[in-house]
């Protein structure tokens, strides 16, 4: 890691009248500032995981910590850094130089000053001494809102507190020092940003905080600059372990990350029963060369790499999460030019009361177009009911009504549930389109066709007879035989894709969403083997998934009896 120096690369600070403000500077010292104290073997367990450890000569780096309390952190920093003094022939004045910690609440500045001078006493140090290694350590100031020297070190706890929750001048300043937080953001995100952004080259950032941020859409940016220029290195969920003083629904993780080329990651899920024993195991793990990692507290794998998106990141089994990354790696997308491959969704209406209708004599013969519906999917065959869509588009423009009178006699009959609709009144003009274009071209293209709503991946091969409804996603293709296709998505390797991605819905079901179909990874056109087309044609018109995800497995290189725990 770097030696202590002047971070200005992307150094946001008190400039441009961001902590002039006399509101800015004003603390509510006794409102709500999102505190949550961490249980000491937590905080040691982070400290390992960080490699802020004392047979380190930990006064050659600079440590931060952004929102220290009244200690939680702090203490067994000093006390790590006391022994590497010791252990390195080094002053314990030379703690003074290699931590810097930040509270914007006086009497918890104060308190955190005492317990750095209590502990220095007891290692020895004259008062004098200790009491001005406090003062210089501690500063009664806020982390997202002050000048910082680059870091070898960011740790703690930031505090959970949700940016409308602050008085407006405090927001505004937060947001123009961390454009990270976006929407409804928590501040911790701020934390975060301000936290990587003083990291030097090499540095680490150790926090535990909410996982929210890694899959919600106020993350989005947040993902965006750790993907750009940091590497994850650890995530441990734990959702369902003590670790505070007291109880909260926060989510947390336990979050490293560092200033680095992404090389490979570590991931778990920590169970209620995980304690500083389990702790202390997970250490060892990390040391060893082992994949996994799986006891009744914890299961954790190793990933090659991290996923390189500012889409939601995905959580789950972390045994699935390493397989899935590993493929990301290896294969190439489904939707992709060089086989003419794309994802999309059927047309939405904003009213279908009035756009689809059964009446085949209804408006003209040609302003009708056979629609499918999820309902003619069920059997596995595109199975159509007889829906059509009132069709006001042709060539992907609107139809002029005058040239189609049936068409605006029924239109202009149901012209006041039409033109109610939002996207009518934004466009007086043009109040009887439907809110998607119908697409040209599409319905007499061969597509697999996906429901959004299911409990496993279900595509159904509709032979440019009819055009999808927004209930259902299409893939087409130029490159693929779509039986072929729809036989490898019909296996459990291309349902891991979607459920690592895609949070399943009360009931069981999943979304089968253009963002997350999108997601599958697929082996290359001319990897695949005459028998293994014909074996995943026959699977898909069976909808044999057995069958389908046995070839998967072969063409995916994995062993026949790898298990998917798809929850």
């Amino acid at each position: 890691m770097g030696r202590r120096h002047r971070h200005s690369s992307e150094q946001l600070s008190l400039g441009h009248g961001l902590g002039m403000d006399i509101e800015v500077q004003h603390i509510d010292e006794i409102g709500e500032h999102g505190e949550v104290f961490t249980r000491r073997w937590i905080v040691e367990f982070i400290l390992d995981l960080a490699g802020y450890t004392a047979d380190r000569d930990l006064a050659a780096f600079v440590a931060v910590e952004p929102s220290c309390g009244a200690g939680a952190f702090l203490v067994p920093m000093v006390e790590r850094l006391i022994s590497s003094c010791i252990a390195h022939g080094r002053s314990l004045d030379d703690i003074g130089r290699a931590l810097r910690a930040f509270d914007l609440v006086p009497a918890n500045a104060e308190l955190a000053q005492k317990a750095v001078r209590t502990v220095l006493l007891d290692a020895g140090l004259d008062e004098r001494s200790a009491i001005a290694v406090g003062e210089t350590c501690v500063r009664c100031a806020d982390f997202l809102l002050s000048e910082h020297e680059a870091a070898d070190f960011v740790l703690g706890n930031p505090p959970y507190i949700r940016l409308e929750q602050m008085s407006p001048t405090r927001r505004a300043a937060y947001r123009r020092a961390c454009p990270t937080m976006r929407g409804r953001s928590d501040i911790f995100v701020g934390f975060i940003e301000m936290g990587l952004r003083t990291l030097a080259e090499g540095g680490v950032l150790g926090f535990i905080v909410a996982d929210r941020w890694m899959h919600n859409q106020y993350g989005r940016d947040l993902r965006k600059l750790v993907s750009k220029s940091f590497a994850v290195e650890t995530v441990i969920a734990m959702h369902d372990v003590n670790a505070f003083e007291e109880p909260v629904s926060a989510y947390p993780a336990i979050t490293i990350l560092r200033r680095a080329a992404q090389t490979s990651s570590v991931v778990a899920n920590a169970a209620g029963a995980f304690s500083e024993r389990e702790a202390s195991s997970f250490l060892k793990w990390v040391s060893s060369r082992r994949a996994t990692l799986e006891t009744g507290a914890v299961k954790a794998a190793r990933m090659p790499t991290w996923f390189d998106t500012d889409s939601s990141w995905p959580s789950g089994n972390p045994a699935n999460l390493s397989l899935v990354a590993d493929l990301e790696r290896r294969f190439p997308l489904l939707e992709d030019v060089a086989t003419g491959t794309r994802v999309g969704i059927g047309v939405a209406t904003g009213i279908d009361s009035v756009f689809l209708t059964t009446d085949s004599g209804l408006v003209e013969p040609d302003r009708l177009l056979p629609l499918l519906m999820t309902r003619d999917t069920t059997v596995g065959l595109a199975d159509w009911s007889g829906t059509y869509l009132v069709n006001p588009w042709d060539g992907g423009r609107l139809v002029e009504l005058d040239n189609h009178p049936r068409l605006r006699r029924y239109l202009e009959s149901k012209a006041g549930e039409v033109r109610h609709r939002h996207i009518a009144q934004k466009n007086p003009n043009r109040w009887y389109r439907t809110i998607d274009r119908v697409e040209p071209g599409l319905l007499e293209q061969h597509k697999l066709v996906i429901p959004d709503l299911k409990a496993f991946l279900h595509p159904v091969l509709d032979r440019g007879m009819t055009y999808p409804h927004h209930g259902l996603y299409f893939i087409t293709s130029t490159g693929w035989d779509l039986e072929v296709l729809g036989g490898l998505l019909l296996s459990d390797i291309a349902e891991l894709f979607v459920a690592t991605y895609c949070v399943k819905m009360r009931g069981g079901c999943y979304r089968f969403q253009a963002q997350y179909l999108r997601r599958i990874r697929v082996p290359p056109l001319e990897s695949i083997k005459r028998r293994d087309r014909v074996e995943l044609s026959r699977a898909f018109k069976t909808r044999d998934r057995a069958l389908a995800s046995a070839v998967a497995r072969r063409l995916y290189g994995l062993s026949p009896d790898v298990g998917l725990d798809i929850e």
